[in-house]
């Protein structure tokens, strides 16, 4: 039988948007739900609570804090009286009326009208949110995904760069406490990335540049206690860029890492962020992936949009989309998070972005199965943010709308501060707060943006392409059963040209010879005459 929840505004307040919003969310989770209407005096509210017997009783005031104090100490008394104060009570006003209502103390739960969709519903399925704790929030990424659907998790990058980690951990608290992220990503600078386990190589006069300083366990514990409060953020790091298995354990053993994030391309001597030669580098990031594979931890691909982000044209970035997939199925990966940088570069159109996206999705989700689960998270491209912090902002919001046509289960914010400064903990929560507004929004219902003949036609333009260059690094080793996840083959289509970016010139691994340009909003590779060019067609 389907629970029941009562709800109306009382007393003189007929104010009733907020009352509708809720049986709306309780409608959709299975409740029968019943409306007392606007300005209903406390007998009849309670005389219907009497008949319906509801297991829930919501009550809007939203007028002033006096009036509200008289209504509901004798709203208490009268719920009393019938005998419904083993009901699960709900309050919902202004904040000051919301005060109100926690000075008299009989509400299980209070909302005052700054709460997200998904806290009214974690409430409404009997979760604590007024008094939570660690048991009240799902502590893996994928259960929290579960949890928080429709919605998506939303997870940010911080890390004070300084001196010290004292204030990242004042930042974490502040950012837990305000019940805005599902996950905070440690931003760690390069030391704590690559030299962690070699102190001999450790630079103090770079100490803290580009991130938070962490160089001990007790450091990352540290870190991960500040998170214990308010949402019970879940907390990850990016792997090592050396002593890759030794980092990813101790990961784990610190703040519990949500799920690695690892490439096969990158974070090695070809972009100078990893002591490993190109070859080698791809074979450790394997042996990452199966590691975490081995213990069911997530692993996130990062690898397409480093292509990107060096001026790639689409098409490489849609064949290391599959590349990576391939790999990271192979190597006994059963969680993928599938990772989409829009505006990257930022030259992109939305139209092409969104073309690009979607034949990056089908690439990848190509490769599901009951043991090779993939999860969409989006996020806005790095370089692509205004300086003018104005400015910055509206482009925070359009690309989070534009992102979620693609249904993410994980948004990755980029704060709005990028182009400027890494985020305070302070911008951090103003992000993710203009974020929670589009995507509520955009949840709503908005036009399928997918469906335009344009980005239709661009996306089975490119898979069509990258199946042809995908055949072309497979040509370098005809006698190879598997040649996409042969770490030399892959290395080979590196050093060959296959896999370029024009950023890549003068690279010691790359040629970097691609040329590429704008067209029509899309990124492609061009001749010297500026003219749309296949150079892997040899």
């Amino acid at each position: 039988m389907a629970k029941k929840v009562l709800a109306g505004a009382i007393g003189d307040c007929v104010h009733v948007a907020g009352v509708t919003r809720f049986l709306n969310i309780a409608e959709d989770l299975g409740y029968e739900t019943h409306f007392t209407g606007p300005a209903t005096d406390l007998e009849t509210f309670v005389e219907r609570a009497v008949e319906i017997q509801p297991d829930v009783i919501g009550v809007s005031y939203r007028l002033t804090p006096e009036n509200a104090r008289t209504l509901l100490t004798e709203l208490k008394g009268m719920l009393e009286a019938a005998g419904l104060t083993d009901k699960t009570l709900m309050f919902g006003g202004t904040p000051p009326v919301a005060e109100v209502a926690r000075e008299l103390g009989y509400f299980d739960v209070i909302f005052s009208g700054d709460e997200p969709p998904h806290r009214v519903q974690a409430a409404l399925r009997g979760e604590r949110v007024d008094k939570p704790d660690e048991s009240s929030y799902p502590q893996t990424a994928i259960e929290r995904i579960k949890w928080k659907a429709p919605y998506p998790i939303l997870r940010h990058h911080f890390g004070i760069p300084a001196p010290t980690i004292e204030p990242t951990v004042e930042g974490i608290a502040k950012i837990a406490e305000a019940h805005v992220l599902d996950v905070i990503s440690l931003g760690a600078d390069q030391d704590a990335q690559e030299n962690f386990f070699r102190p001999h190589l450790q630079d103090p006069r770079s100490k803290g540049a580009g991130g938070v300083p962490f160089r001990t366990e007790d450091d990352l514990k540290r870190l991960y206690r500040a998170s214990r409060r308010g949402n019970y953020p879940l907390m990850r790091s990016y792997s090592g860029t050396a002593d890759h298995i030794k980092y990813a354990e101790m990961l784990v053993r610190t703040i519990n890492n949500a799920w690695c994030a690892t490439s096969l391309f990158w974070f090695n001597a070809m972009d100078g962020r990893g002591p490993s030669p190109l070859e080698q580098s791809i074979r450790e990031h394997q042996e990452l992936m199966r590691w975490h594979g081995e213990r069911g931890i997530p692993v996130e691909g990062n690898e397409p949009y480093h292509w990107g982000m060096r001026d790639a044209p689409d098409v490489v970035v849609c064949a290391a989309s599959y590349i990576y997939a391939h790999n990271a199925k192979k190597m006994g990966v059963r969680d993928y998070i599938a990772t989409y940088m829009f505006e990257s570069p930022p030259h992109l159109s939305n139209r092409m972005d969104l073309a690009k996206c979607l034949a990056q999705i089908e690439i990848a989700e190509s490769f599901a199965d009951a043991n090779f689960r993939v999860w969409r998270q989006t996020r806005t491209g790095l370089l692509s943010y205004p300086v003018d912090q104005r400015r910055a902002r509206a482009h925070l919001a359009q690309s989070i709308m534009l992102q979620m046509a693609v249904k993410p289960h994980i948004v990755h914010i980029v704060g709005y501060t990028e182009a400027d400064h890494a985020a305070t903990a302070d911008e951090v929560i103003e992000s993710a707060v203009m974020a929670q507004q589009v995507i509520e929004t955009a949840i709503r219902g908005t036009p399928d943006m997918t469906c335009d003949p344009v980005v239709q036609a661009r996306k089975e333009e490119l898979l069509a392409e990258t199946h042809e260059l995908l055949d072309a690094i497979r040509a370098l080793a005809p006698n190879l059963e598997d040649p996409l996840s042969d770490p030399a083959t892959l290395a080979r289509a590196v050093k060959e040209g296959l896999m370029d970016a024009p950023q890549l010139l003068n690279n010691p691994y790359a040629p970097g010879r691609i040329r590429t340009r704008s067209i029509n909003g899309a990124i492609v590779a061009v001749d010297e005459r500026g003219r749309p060019w296949k150079w892997y067609a040899r």
